[in-house]
Formats: C-alpha cells, sequence, structure tokens
C-alpha cells in the first residue's frame, strides 16, 4: 500500500520509522533484530536510508591518499526483506548525490520487480564525492530534479527511449525542514524550494528532526499558507547523551531547546536516557494530541530509547 493511502485509511495517528543498513561487510541479522523489535508497535512503513561514496583521506608512508568508499550499501536488500518477510511496506531513500539519473533508473526498475512503490526523494549528504559522467550519462542536482525523473516514469517515460516498460506507480515523499534548510538563505526561500517539490509531485513531507514543536506547526501553517496542502509528518529523533547535542547540532543543524540541554547535560549518567525519552515522550504526546497524521521516528540502529517512549504515550 501507498503511504498516502496509509494516511488516507488510518483510524488513529501512525507511528513509523526509520533505520540505516549495516556497515559495508556488516552483520544484516542485527538490521532484521531491530526490525523484529520495531514490529510491535505496528508501524504501516518503515524508512531505509541510502548512501552514496564517500570520498576519505588517509595518511600513508607516500602522503596523504585519496579514496572512494561506499560505506552503507544494502538499502534495496533491506527493503526487500522488510517488506516480503514482515509485510510492512519499505520507503527506500532515493538520492541525487552520489548517483546517475541512470542509475536511479535502474534503482527504481528493481525497486518495482520488488513490489515496492514508495519512495522518499532527497538529495542528499554531500560527502565530497562527485559521480564522473561519461558521455550520455546525467545527474540530478537538486531533489525537485529527482522527483521529476520518478514523475517521468510514472508516466511511463523512461530515459531509454527504446526500453519497452509500462509506467509506474511510484508514491513520491520529500523532505522538510521545520528550522530551514542549512544552505537556504532564510526559511521563506526554503519554503519556496518545498512547495516546488510538491508541485513537481510528491505526495507526502517528511519533516528532518526538531526539538521544539513550534517549530512544526510554524511550518505547517507556513506551508498551508503558500498553497502546500500534502500531508506533512513531523520526524523526531531521540537523544539520549549529552554529547549528541552538539553532534546532533552539528550535523542537522536543528535548535536544541535550553530547557532541555541544561537538563540532559546536568543528568547524571544513568539518568541521561531517562531525560531523553522524557523530553521526545512530551513532544510525541503534544503532536499526537494535535492531530498530526503520523509520527516518524529516526531510529537508526536501536529501539531502547523509542520503545520507552512508546510505552509513555496514549494515542
Amino acid at each position: 500500500m501507498k503511504v498516502t493511502e496509509h494516511l488516507e485509511r488510518a483510524k488513529e495517528p501512525l507511528i513509523s520509522f526509520e533505520i540505516i543498513p549495516p556497515k559495508r561487510g556488516g552483520n544484516i541479522g542485527n538490521v532484521l533484530s531491530l526490525v523484529d523489535d520495531l514490529v510491535k508497535h505496528r508501524p504501516p512503513f518503515i524508512d531505509i536510508t541510502s548512501h552514496p561514496a564517500e570520498v576519505i583521506y588517509e595518511e600513508t608512508e607516500s602522503g596523504i591518499q585519496r579514496h572512494v568508499k561506499r560505506k552503507r550499501p544494502g538499502t534495496l536488500g533491506i527493503c526487500a526483506l522488510i517488506q516480503n518477510k514482515y509485510q510492512i511496506d519499505a520507503v527506500p531513500h532515493v538520492l541525487c548525490h552520489g548517483f546517475t539519473q541512470q542509475e536511479t533508473e535502474d534503482f527504481l526498475i528493481e525497486l518495482r520487480y520488488l513490489g515496492i512503490d514508495n519512495v522518499l526523494a532527497i538529495r542528499g549528504d554531500d560527502k565530497g564525492y562527485r559521480k564522473p559522467l561519461r558521455e550520455g550519462r546525467t545527474a540530478n542536482t537538486y531533489a525537485v530534479d529527482l522527483v521529476r525523473q520518478i514523475v517521468q516514469m510514472n508516466h511511463g517515460r523512461y530515459l531509454d527511449s527504446y526500453l519497452d516498460a509500462s509506467a509506474t506507480e511510484f508514491c513520491i515523499g520529500c523532505s522538510g525542514y521545520p528550522e530551514k534548510h542549512f544552505e537556504a538563505p532564510n526559511l521563506d526561500a526554503d519554503l519556496r524550494r518545498t512547495k516546488e517539490k510538491v508541485d513537481a509531485g510528491a505526495e507526502y513531507i517528511v519533516t528532518q528532526m526538531f526539538f521544539d514543536n513550534r517549530h512544526y506547526f510554524d511550518f505547517v501553517e507556513r506551508c498551508r499558507a503558500i498553497g502546500v496542502h500534502v500531508p506533512i509528518i513531523p520526524g523526531l529523533k531521540i537523544l539520549t547523551s549529552p554529547r549528541q547535542l552538539v553532534s546532533i547540532a552539528r550535523t542537522f543543524h536543528c535548535e536544541i531547546p535550553e530547557a532541555f540541554s541544561r537538563e540532559l547535560e546536568g543528568a547524571k549518567p544513568e539518568h541521561a536516557f531517562d531525560v531523553g525519552v522524557s523530553w521526545a515522550a512530551a513532544q510525541t504526546q503534544e503532536l499526537l494530541d494535535k492531530g498530526v497524521p503520523s509520527v516518524h521516528f529516526y531510529v537508526m540502529s536501536s529501539a531502547s530509547a523509542v520503545n520507552a517512549v512508546l510505552g509513555k504515550i496514549t494515542r
């Protein structure tokens, strides 16, 4: 079922998750154990992140050496396992950075073979790697370009004009930034970029993580004011360690409320987990009480915190 269909048919707000593939050569069993732990919350869909190659510089006896590595392959295989083993809709992330349009088309065709018809179209983080483009190869620059490519396939138009293939039926999600994307000059400009993705064919939005619900409510109000009427799903991350205050703010460019940061920094190590869970539970409960269509948790690799949060809320 498509994400939008899940949202339309739901009699109560949905709970969904986002997980990350293991590192290259890692154990897929850990991911399956994580999904086993999440299944009890009856998620209608689970997102699986995708990762491009990265440029890594290593110091050697002969000097600094540049290496290109792909640390986390496996998105396609994990999607297939989740959808076929657990009967939960998988939502793979499809990226611009690090992939050509031709590779994207092949990836989408493979998803179709597997019966996966939901995707989240995002630009992706710049890891310093630029895919060398041979003659006749092209790449998507922005998420809106990626949305347009997927829409073209939904209309039966492929890059290979000789390809005898019928139209796809992908439900396309995109990202939104309640506190604006860090590259945007201001929130209004970033909202226009969000509207461009929706106008191009994105059918729902999942927000970047935030820790003050006022950012989400303001974002939704601003989106509605400029004509963005698709479902907007709030994305939440549970912080359970003081060191995350720095790493999350630096990596995702989001504000940590002073009251939360002060409490987490002042907590004894054995109490930090409970502080983070309590903050996230209060956030989640307020969002549910305000009638959000769904809450999306950035779980990544451990379910202990989200289990604790969901044990505290009422729906």
